[in-house]
């Protein structure tokens, strides 16, 4: 397993009788389950399908569920206008009288605007019934696709959040190397220090003792014990059956919180370094983060 990214599209096209209908889905990013629908008139039930398919298929996104239906023109009904085509032959004959020339042909006056009205003919209640399962069904088969969308984007950012991962963790071990230099670093730096200040009245237990509590105060075992746990935790998440979007978020911060005290208690600039590219590669996995459902 892997986790589901967020944003996917699916289309679907269907037909019964004499209608024919698309369903398109779109989902982006969201904090949390958003639906958006948009459907033809006369089919209220639809929403409710779209609202109820969406909830048991995704945790978090807004997804836009938009459904257009239309019936095929051998299924309409014509009549013609009697009021306007009256109006019009009555305005023919009066120019053709002042112009001296042919009234004007019937099919020519049938073409006219407003000639000839088309109208839907009447659907009983059972057959639209019917008609609005057809849809629904078409629903739910573009929310599976959607589905299968989102699943398939979220193989890539899988592989993108195991990749940032793998760096987190081999600059945590570079730390962890560089740590290691700091408290022989911190006493000799400390005692050049008092050396300048008091030159040979410097006391050797005092350098030590000093020197000892300086390199407690920049002791960064605990940081790099958390990050090493936290790495655990993440790919844990990662693998997670369920919507691990929000804890991944939320172990990044904490993330970042180990690397700003990594920074913080640095006393060697190449510690600084690898804590600043630890603080940049947790940000760009942050930002995959953001796509996560």
């Amino acid at each position: 397993m892997s986790v589901a990214s967020m944003t996917g599209f699916s289309r679907v096209e269907g037909a019964s009788g004499d209608w024919s209908w698309t369903v398109e889905t779109r989902s982006v990013n969201g904090r949390n389950l958003d639906l958006r629908f948009r459907g033809p008139p006369g089919f209220d039930g639809l929403e409710r399908q779209a609202r109820d398919g969406a909830q048991s298929r995704f945790q978090r996104g807004q997804i836009n569920v938009a459904v257009q239906a239309k019936r095929t023109t051998e299924s309409r009904r014509s009549r013609v206008n009697l009021e306007a085509l009256e109006r019009y032959l009555a305005l023919g004959e009066s120019l053709a009288l002042k112009a001296r020339v042919a009234p004007p042909s019937l099919d020519g006056v049938l073409s006219l605007p407003g000639v000839i009205e088309l109208s839907d003919q009447e659907e009983d209640a059972a057959d639209h019934a019917t008609l609005e399962a057809a849809v629904a069904t078409s629903i739910g088969l573009a929310l599976d696709d959607l589905k299968l969308s989102r699943q398939a984007e979220g193989l890539a950012i899988t592989e993108l959040l195991l990749a940032f991962l793998a760096r987190i963790e081999a600059l945590t071990r570079d730390a962890e190397a560089l740590a290691a230099e700091q408290p022989p670093i911190i006493k000799a730096r400390f005692e050049r220090r008092l050396a300048e200040l008091l030159g040979d009245a410097v006391n050797p237990e005092r350098v030590v003792q000093e020197a000892a509590a300086m390199a407690l105060k920049a002791d960064v075992r605990e940081e790099l014990d958390r990050l090493v746990g936290h790495i655990a935790a993440a790919r844990t998440l990662i693998y997670d059956n369920g919507a691990s979007g929000r804890r991944l978020d939320f172990l990044t911060q904490e993330f970042m919180r180990e690397a700003n005290t990594l920074c913080s208690k640095s006393a060697l600039q190449a510690l600084t370094t690898a804590g600043l590219d630890l603080k940049a590669t947790i940000d760009q996995f942050r930002e995959q983060v953001q796509n996560v459902e």
